[in-house]
């Protein structure tokens, strides 16, 4: 059971460095700049996910909004990032299927009544206990 996660963390990159010389080998020195590209746009991407954070959660708190949903998109954004820092084309797949599936909003927010009313229902109950 435990060589089920070190086979995982092992074979990942295994993976990732024998994709990358076989590409190499059909695009030639064209893998480098894309490699370089790739790392510029990771480091980016977690800059701005880390420098928006602040900017998100302010505007989270001032539309009335969980403030959740503004941590979860910039958490997402700093996971592509890092996952197209690492070198690597399966790795620059799934970063670029981070960034363009769309996240659903997990956390909705209140609903805030606007006259203060609440509508309900209600029952008498009498001493015992037991419905009128």
């Amino acid at each position: 059971m435990r060589l089920l996660p070190i086979l995982i963390l092992l074979g990942f990159p295994a993976l990732e460095i024998y994709f990358l010389v076989r590409i190499a080998h059909e695009i030639g020195w064209w893998t480098a700049v894309w490699l370089l590209t790739s790392a510029v746009i990771g480091a980016a991407l977690v800059r701005e996910g880390g420098m928006g954070l602040p900017a998100r959660l302010v505007t989270a708190l001032q539309q009335g909004e969980p403030v959740l949903n503004g941590l979860m998109e910039s958490g997402r954004t700093v996971i592509a990032g890092l996952l197209f820092i690492f070198p690597g084309i399966i790795s620059d797949i799934m970063a670029v299927a981070i960034l363009l599936l769309p996240l659903r909003t997990p956390f909705a927010a209140h609903p805030v009544a606007s006259d203060g009313v609440i509508n309900g229902e209600f029952r008498r109950i009498n001493e015992n206990g037991l419905p009128r």
